[in-house]
C-alpha cells in the first residue's frame, strides 16, 4: 500500500505515550486478559467488573517517549483514516443521499476510556458510537501478524476501514437501528443481527478499498490478498477453533471467515453501497 508522503487526517488523537503498556488489568498479561474477555464476548456474561476490580494502576499516569516503529504506525494510521474521509466525504452524498461526519481515532496502549465504556487492548479495535470514535491499540498490529498469520500495511487498513463502515453505518441511522432490535431479541436472533451488522461494515471497507484505489491508486500487488487473509482470521469459526472451541454457528457474532471474505469481496468488487444490504441478503 503507497501511504508514505500522503497527507494525515486531523481527527486522530494519539494516547500511547501515556498509561499501561505491555500489561493490562493489574498484571494479568494480555494473554490471561484475552481469555477472560473472550468467556465474555462468547458467553453474554457482563465481565466489566471484574475488569474494574483488577485494573490496579497498570501504569495509569506513567508517560514515554513512542518508538520510532511507534511514530510510523501512527503516521500510517492517520494517512489511512485521511482516505477514509476523503473517500466516504465523496460516496456517501453520491449513493446515499448523505453528508459525511468525520469521526474521530484514539490510538492507545494497554487501557483506555470510551463513551462506551473501559477500552482494553485486548478487546482489539473497535467503534463506540456514543462519541462517534474509533478505539485502537496499535499493538493490535502485530497481534494480527504474530499470532493470526494477517501481516501486512493493507491487512491492518482494512481493520481500521471496516471499523470505519461502523461509523458509517452511525450516520446512516443503521447502528442505532440494529442496537435497538438486538434488546428486544432472542439471544439468537440478536446474534444474527450482530453477524448482518459486521458483515455490512466488511462490505463498506471493499467499498472504501475499491474507492481509494481509483481515487488514490494506492493498491499494490498482494494488498487485497493481506485484506482477505485479514477478515479470514477474524471470522468466528476461526476463532472459535483457534480457542479449542467447538464452532457453534448459532453463536456466532461477527460472522464465519468465508462470510467476511465474501462480503469484502462483494464491496471491492462492486464500489456501490446498494450492494452491502446484508439485512436484505439474509431474507431472500
Amino acid at each position: 500500500m503507497e501511504w508514505r508522503g500522503r497527507r494525515g487526517s486531523r481527527n486522530v488523537q494519539d494516547r500511547r505515550g501515556r498509561g499501561g503498556r505491555g500489561r493490562a488489568a493489574g498484571g494479568m498479561g494480555i494473554f490471561g486478559l484475552i481469555a477472560v474477555l473472550a468467556v465474555g464476548y462468547f458467553f453474554g456474561i457482563d465481565i466489566s467488573p471484574l475488569m474494574n476490580a483488577t485494573d490496579q494502576g497498570g501504569g495509569q499516569g506513567e508517560t514515554r517517549e513512542l518508538t520510532a516503529q511507534e511514530q510510523e504506525i501512527g503516521q500510517f494510521v492517520s494517512v489511512v483514516l485521511a482516505d477514509t474521509e476523503d473517500v466516504w466525504a465523496r460516496v456517501l452524498p453520491q449513493q446515499a443521499g448523505t453528508q459525511y461526519r468525520e469521526p474521530r481515532l484514539v490510538m492507545f496502549s494497554g487501557i483506555d476510556s470510551s463513551a462506551c465504556g473501559t477500552a482494553q487492548s485486548a478487546m482489539g479495535p473497535f467503534y463506540c458510537p456514543g462519541d462517534q470514535t474509533i478505539y485502537l491499540d496499535t499493538a493490535f498490529f502485530a497481534t494480527m501478524s504474530r499470532r493470526m498469520g494477517a501481516g501486512g500495511d493493507f491487512a491492518y487498513a482494512y481493520v481500521i476501514a471496516h471499523e470505519i463502515g461502523h461509523h458509517v453505518q452511525n450516520v446512516l441511522g443503521i447502528l442505532g437501528q440494529t442496537m435497538r432490535a438486538r434488546q428486544q431479541s432472542s439471544e439468537g436472533a440478536a446474534n444474527r443481527i450482530s453477524v448482518l451488522t459486521e458483515l455490512q461494515a466488511d462490505c463498506l471497507a471493499g467499498i472504501w478499498a475499491r474507492q481509494a484505489h481509483e481515487q488514490f491508486g494506492t493498491i499494490e500487488p498482494g494488498d487485497v490478498e493481506e485484506a482477505m487473509t485479514a477478515a479470514a482470521a477474524v471470522g468466528d469459526d476461526t476463532l472459535m477453533q483457534n480457542a479449542g472451541r467447538a464452532v457453534v454457528p448459532d453463536a456466532f457474532t461477527h460472522g464465519s471467515s468465508e462470510q467476511r471474505m465474501a462480503w469484502f469481496r462483494r464491496g471491492f468488487e462492486s464500489g456501490q453501497m446498494a450492494q452491502c444490504d446484508s439485512f436484505a441478503a439474509d431474507r431472500r
